[in-house]
């Protein structure tokens, strides 16, 4: 069980949440770093002993459910998933290969969005960003075509150009492959693709990028 359940003990209804409350913090979904900017302070709910802020779980489920209602509103070939961060590459490519929707892993080629004459272009009505920090030419390239933008977004992040706002730990091997799989279970939900209460076979690990051991 993890060391910050004590944080939302009692504050929180586990039967309203995606997954039990302690999948989530075991995951480390709410871990933030030691940075709040003024625009993430809505979505922080506390600060740990150590510095770090940690993030309203009620908050990361509600927009994990939003997101997923409106990613599954669009035409899945206008949606572009696009990570550059290593951790995020293989549950965006699950994310993206489950619910077919193209995938931009590791490199985002300047002018994907805004250039009709590269190789790359591609016009997407919604894009799904790991991380703005990171992934930021997509991000202003996204905002230059009047593209919505919907990004997982840690404490120290700054979101001016974001639409929709997931407040999760975007950096952690394990938060990743845990919000990846509930939004793709919940878009596939939304769609009618499975049961309102079904789950699919996939585990977290399934979802995590891998790391090789010497």
């Amino acid at each position: 069980m993890s060391m910050d359940v004590d944080f939302f003990e009692g504050q929180i209804d586990e039967d309203k949440l995606l997954v039990a409350l302690d999948d989530y913090l075991t995951s480390g979904v709410h871990i933030g770093t030691t940075v709040a900017t003024q625009q993430m302070k809505p979505f922080i709910y506390r600060v740990r002993n150590d510095g770090l802020y940690v993030m309203d779980i009620r908050k990361t489920d509600e927009r994990i459910r939003l997101a997923a209602k409106m990613l599954a509103s669009y035409n899945p070939e206008d949606v572009v998933v696009v990570s550059t961060r290593q951790y995020g590459t293989v549950p965006a490519s699950k994310l993206g290969r489950l619910c077919n929707f193209k995938v931009i892993p590791e490199r985002f080629v300047p002018g994907t969005f805004t250039n009709p004459e590269s190789k790359h272009f591609t016009e997407p009505r919604v894009v799904f960003l790991n991380d703005p920090r990171w992934d930021k030419q997509a991000l202003n390239e996204a905002k230059e075509m009047n593209i919505v933008v919907v990004a997982l977004c840690d404490s120290d992040n700054l979101i001016a150009d974001v639409d929709l706002v997931i407040p999760v730990n975007n950096k952690g091997r394990r938060s990743l492959a845990r919000v990846y799989l509930l939004l793709t279970q919940q878009i596939l939900r939304e769609r009618g693709e499975i049961g309102e209460n079904d789950v699919i076979d996939q585990t977290i690990d399934d979802f995590a990028f891998k790391i090789i051991k010497n």
